[in-house]
């Protein structure tokens, strides 16, 4: 079996890119872990990777002119690598076109919601102030319609009586991990 390369876009604790990389180790996962980029120099995921003898990159988004131009120097960077696949995994940008669409099929997000439901920021309060009575994460395929594309894999939790906006985001992170594992596998494996 040929493995797909991945590369990881980050922008803060990376616990996505880890649960990733730990599923990777197993050789017969289908992907294998080999780059991770950040926008932040201080971003604590990319410590990890490193220890795991992963390439990172930082490419600070304040060195360019537009989103645009960040996102075509990103995109020419990631096809250095020759990555068959990208997976934002906490990483705070909206993409433009100019990266979407030379990863097309090919490039991940994790969301915390089910989609198509509270789409952007805030997903927890907004599901609680909705009185939602369950709520969770999806893995989609990155189009140019923010958090709008195809959607991988879906996982639902519960919202409890008494659930904050800080104990559902907590519940949800717990599924979010294993849910961005299989969704990659299978991304992995149709390509």
């Amino acid at each position: 079996m040929s493995r797909k390369r991945v590369g990881v876009l980050i922008s803060g604790r990376g616990s996505n890119m880890r649960a990733l990389i730990e599923a990777a180790r197993d050789p017969a996962y289908p992907a294998e872990i080999v780059h991770v980029v950040s926008n932040k120099a201080d971003a604590p995921g990319l410590a990890y990777a490193a220890s795991q003898g992963i390439t990172t990159q930082v490419m600070d988004h304040r060195d360019h002119a537009s989103r645009e131009a960040y996102d075509a120097a990103l995109s020419q960077h990631l096809k250095s690598k020759q990555l068959d696949i990208i997976c934002c995994a906490g990483f705070m940008r909206i993409l433009t076109p100019v990266l979407i669409n030379d990863w097309a099929g090919r490039m991940l997000n994790i969301h915390p919601s089910l989609l198509p439901l509270y789409k952007g920021l805030h997903t927890h309060e907004r599901a609680l102030a909705d009185g939602a009575k369950e709520h969770g994460a999806s893995v989609h395929i990155v189009t140019e319609e923010l958090d709008g594309g195809p959607v991988v894999e879906q996982a639902v939790v519960p919202v409890l009586p008494g659930d904050t906006p800080e104990t559902l985001a907590a519940r949800v992170l717990e599924v979010e991990h294993p849910l961005y594992v299989k969704a990659l596998a299978k991304l992995a494996t149709s390509l």
